[in-house]
């Protein structure tokens, strides 16, 4: 599986953004799909993750202003992230895996990264 991260930039302060991970290979429409940040100075944390199908899961810090999506025709994940601060600053990262929990355990396939900059 490949995985192609897109969408990021620069913004204000209260802006939005929409990142875009494009996937490859067959099997990459039934994996759990997630975004990963990681701001300078500070690990990687996970943001939000769906299953091939169910609810999306959501970092208890992230809950609210981000949205995770995901098109398992293409197969594609989405974030919108909306009302977004400087702490938001970092390079967002897509991944992959098969084997479940979201919020645990190691992602098998990593998107190259997209950095995202919040101005205040």
């Amino acid at each position: 599986v490949q995985l192609q991260a897109s969408g990021g930039g620069l913004v204000q302060a209260g802006g939005s953004l929409r990142l875009s991970c494009a996937a490859s290979g067959h099997t990459a429409s039934t994996y759990i799909m997630s975004w990963f940040r990681q701001a300078p100075g500070k690990e990687r944390e996970l943001v939000a993750g769906m299953y091939g199908s169910g609810p999306p899961y959501y970092s208890d810090s992230m809950k609210g202003r981000f949205t995770i999506s995901r098109d398992n025709s293409k197969p594609a994940v989405y974030l919108q992230m909306n009302s977004l601060k400087p702490e938001d600053t970092a390079v967002y990262y897509c991944a992959c895996k098969a084997v479940p929990p979201i919020s645990t355990g190691r992602y098998d396939y990593w998107g190259q990264g997209t950095q995202v900059t919040v101005s205040s």
